[in-house]
């Protein structure tokens, strides 16, 4: 009989180069199953309890856990060894303490962990991938972890929105303009912090671009590479 479904694994060398796993330790690892967040920007929540936080040690301790209902993202639980977890999403661990992640940019990694308040744990910051006008005023809006909402607010692609993840509500936009606080996504530079300067439109062949100022240097980058995070300081934990 033919097999059915796609492989759930994939081998370690070839798993992306963010992944803070150990390259020779076998041959295979999970792999990310299709979701909201696209498998070369993504963990498996598997390999992030196991590599990345190191709560548990071998996969089937990640399976274990996660059939125990002790694991949930962005206020779901999730049973699925292969789920993808993304920018910004926030990993809850369930027990007689519970601990709180937030998956955020670091140190040139496109993808770490920093551990965030009680306060913060159904906040999370969205970035604008697409808008729709679905009837009269109502506008569907996509976010970049697949997320959608429908509002009667008009809001601009590339900008970033609070996000009340227990409530379903966009509490604050924070726009791409001059003087706003943003954070690198993706680069050599991922994880530095640094304010916009000058936004310059783009063309049909060249995407609208910042110029963001940094601590020692300026940096011209594609508005894909950054996300507005505040004003002053970030609205919210992102380091």
């Amino acid at each position: 009989m033919a097999k059915k479904g796609g492989d759930k694994r994939t081998k370690r060398q070839l798993a992306p180069a963010f992944w803070d796993i150990k390259r020779k330790e076998g041959q295979f690892i999970v792999r990310t199953n299709p979701g909201g967040h696209s498998k070369t920007k993504s963990y498996p929540l598997g390999v992030f309890l196991r590599d990345v936080i190191k709560v548990v040690t071998t996969m089937n301790e990640s399976e274990k856990v996660l059939n125990q209902s002790k694991v949930k993202v962005d206020g779901v639980t999730r049973y699925d060894v292969n789920y993808p977890v993304g920018l910004m999403d926030i990993v809850e661990l369930q027990g007689t303490e519970s601990q709180l992640y937030r998956l955020v940019p670091k140190d040139s990694r496109i993808l770490s962990f920093i551990d965030i308040d009680q306060s913060e744990k159904s906040l999370k910051l969205l970035k604008i991938k697409t808008k729709h006008l679905v009837s009269n005023n109502i506008i569907q809006y996509g976010f970049h972890d697949g997320k959608t909402m429908l509002s009667d607010r008009n809001y601009n692609v590339g900008d970033t929105v609070v996000f009340d993840i227990e409530n379903k509500k966009i509490i604050e936009e924070i726009k791409i303009e001059p003087n706003t606080l943003s954070l690198i996504i993706s680069g050599e530079n991922a994880g530095i912090q640094g304010k916009i300067n000058e936004v310059k439109q783009g063309t049909f062949s060249i995407p609208r671009r910042v110029v963001l100022n940094l601590e020692s240097r300026s940096v011209e980058l594609p508005t894909d590479m950054i996300m507005a995070i505040g004003k002053e300081s970030p609205v919210i934990k992102v380091n």
